[in-house]
């Protein structure tokens, strides 16, 4: 399974998570500190917006950053938090479209191009395709709805592994998570959310 089938089958699975919940489901709290539903299926919404910009500065050349810069990102998920669910439930479906419509438009000449995520790493394009693979992915797990990380295909929750255990060691996290993984430890490493 390629990167670009784990990304669709990632989506079509938050997607219809999120149209399984009854919209009173969308005030209930997830595992991310002082979110909601609400707050999750938001930013899902301009997640996929922040990386269509990515898109258009693969395609043109034209800076186009994530997010104007930090506050930016925070304000527009409560901002959406707020919206009626209907809304809510269209804007994740139309984003999420949109976003895989730009991505089958990219020439193939383009995913080379160099963009810079909102952590300011500098990668290729062809990365943006992972970036929201990761986060739909992971999210659906977060709807607290059922699904779990054994629904997921075996090779994405390996490559999540992979990447978690990359940030986490660049963060200064790898002798503890070292002693946990090879059973020096019972406890695992208090870590808090990363994505």
């Amino acid at each position: 399974m390629s990167g670009r089938e784990w990304l669709d089958e990632a989506t079509r699975l938050v997607l219809t998570t999120i149209d399984g919940l009854a919209d009173e489901e969308f005030d209930a709290p997830v595992p991310l500190p002082g979110w909601t539903r609400r707050h999750l299926v938001a930013h899902l919404h301009y997640n996929a917006e922040a990386l269509r910009r990515l898109v258009s500065w693969a395609r043109t050349g034209v800076e186009s950053r994530m997010y104007a810069g930090a506050e930016q990102r925070g304000a527009e998920i409560e901002a959406g938090a707020r919206l009626p669910v209907a809304e809510l439930r269209q804007m994740v479906h139309e984003s999420a479209d949109a976003l895989a419509a730009d991505l089958d438009a990219l020439p193939e000449a383009a995913w080379a191009n160099q963009v810079v995520t909102a952590q300011g790493r500098t990668v290729p394009a062809t990365e943006i395709v992972w970036m929201r693979t990761r986060e739909v992915a992971v999210h659906a797990v977060d709807l607290d709805r059922g699904v779990g990380f054994e629904d997921l295909p075996g090779h994405l929750v390996e490559a999540l592994i992979g990447d978690t255990l990359k940030r986490r060691i660049a963060q200064g996290h790898g002798p503890a998570l070292a002693r946990w993984l090879t059973g020096r430890t019972s406890r695992p490493p208090e870590l808090g959310p990363w994505l």
